[in-house]
């Protein structure tokens, strides 16, 4: 324990006060977003307006390999195009998988998983077809709702789910699985399989038509639900996330009942529906005016990123936009999305895409170095380390905080040991007390900075 102490100083935490709930540095205070915005001058300046937003997404979209602009996917879709999108994610697994039960994952079951993907029903040439999802959908890694995990009794990260799609979302699909249940999709952010029942088929017209009709809402809670309704289920409570984009039916008769319901009191919007036959079907629901949305993206400024990622707070860890929340990478992009903001996905397209502005670390960089570069954080600046992806949200005494989805954290208390808390949640701490591992700091693991504002002093490219 003195050789770890001497050689890495910084991981000693003697100094930090541990509060009752065991998160190193951090009171309930600090759990609003009005005491980070209450340190910032200017919080609401603007950042980037939205002309300058669109043509940062655009360019995003061009960019980056992990995104897909479905404007230009081919109306006609080769073999080779096909396949190529579903084997990229549908690998056998080589790692040992254990069920929810704790049992592993027999290798008939992972026979019949690739069998299931119907790779030899792939023709020479398919014409593309289009959809629109009408609930909250998982995207899987195979045609199956088969939940597998890394280790026996961690039933949490499922290691099959991906991510989620929300209702009124684009997407192409592309192939069907051998039972006939699922497609394979590709939406903006992601190409993975979807259940059928998910999904509305229509014509390109009508989708893309749909997924750009004005005037909108964009949800800018955590989650809202469409108002209950017994005449028409399928919209009765839908949830709706962070981010999500639903047109307002503008010219319907204020008189005129929607489900049963006089529409004065909310917004009538209009949301799609899977008919019996699979077809795609438009409806009317209502909104609630109370409800936390918008007719326009929040502005991107400081304080509106604070409060947005504080809407968040305490909401479960779900790995792939399981458990109807979101993981470290979801969290970040939706918040950002509420502003009109397109990011990647994953943490790691995120953390090296070409269209973002980002620092990054290598060897080269010793730790003062990356010491300095967490001191310099900004608010919203998003810090990577291997698999994980925290927010900044301000500092005190010059030592940066962060908030961020997370299963847990590690430090090291003040007589050298390693204290862990498990948490499952979106979690405010600060960062450079963190652990990586025994010997390793997350400051020391940081893989990149990735700043979504203008900086006239210093672009972090310019420190690559």
């Amino acid at each position: 324990m003195a050789l770890l102490l001497c050689a890495s100083p910084a991981l000693f935490a003697s100094a930090w006060p541990v509060p009752d709930h065991g998160v190193i540095g951090v009171r309930a205070d600090q759990f609003e977003a009005r005491f980070w915005i209450d340190r910032l001058d200017q919080p609401d300046r603007i950042v980037f307006d939205a002309a300058t937003i669109a043509e940062r997404n655009a360019r995003l979209l061009h960019v980056d390999p992990s995104l897909h602009d479905l404007h230009e996917v081919p109306a006609n879709l080769s073999r080779q195009q096909i396949a190529g999108w579903i084997e990229a994610l549908s690998e056998r697994p080589a790692r040992a998988l254990y069920d929810v039960d704790g049992k592993p994952v027999a290798a008939a079951t992972l026979d019949a998983l690739m069998a299931a993907l119907a790779l030899e029903a792939i023709p020479q040439q398919r014409a593309a077809r289009y959809g629109l999802i009408v609930h909250r959908a998982s995207l899987r890694t195979f045609p199956s709702n088969l939940r597998v995990f890394s280790r026996k009794g961690d039933t949490d990260i499922d290691r099959f789910q991906e991510t989620a799609l929300f209702p009124g979302m684009p997407v192409v699909i592309v192939h069907e699985s051998a039972d006939g249940l699922w497609w394979f999709v590709v939406s903006q952010r992601y190409a993975a399989w979807v259940e059928k029942r998910h999904l509305a088929e229509g014509s390109a017209k009508q989708v893309f038509e749909y997924a750009e009709k004005t005037p909108i809402r964009i949800v800018t809670g955590a989650s809202v639900s469409t108002v209950f309704t017994p005449e028409q289920p399928a919209l009765s409570a839908l949830q709706l996330d962070m981010g999500t984009r639903v047109p307002v039916l503008s010219g319907w008769p204020p008189a005129n009942p929607v489900n049963g319901q006089h529409p004065y009191t909310s917004h009538v919007i209009e949301l799609p529906l899977r008919g019996d036959d699979g077809a795609l079907r438009f409806a009317p629901a209502l909104l609630q005016r109370n409800a936390d949305t918008r007719g326009d993206p929040l502005p991107l400024t400081r304080a509106n990123v604070l409060r947005q990622a504080f809407k968040f707070l305490g909401e479960r860890y779900g790995w792939g936009h399981s458990y109807d929340g979101r993981d470290c990478s979801g969290f970040v992009s939706d918040v950002y999305a509420s502003m009109g903001i397109l990011m990647p996905r994953n943490t790691r397209d995120q953390s090296v895409s070409p269209g973002l502005d980002h620092r990054s670390f290598g060897a080269a960089d010793d730790r003062s170095a990356r010491l300095a570069a967490a001191r310099a954080l900004e608010v919203g600046d998003l810090v990577y380390i291997p698999g994980h992806v925290m927010m900044a949200i301000g500092a005190i005494d010059g030592e940066p905080y962060v908030i961020h989805d997370t299963s847990g954290l590690s430090y090291r208390r003040a007589d050298g040991t390693r204290a862990h808390v498990d948490l499952n949640e979106v979690s405010v701490s600060p960062l450079t007390p963190l652990l990586f591992n025994d010997n390793e700091s997350y400051v020391d693991r940081m893989t990149s900075i990735v700043r979504v504002r203008p900086d006239p002093d210093q672009s972090p490219t310019s420190q690559k």
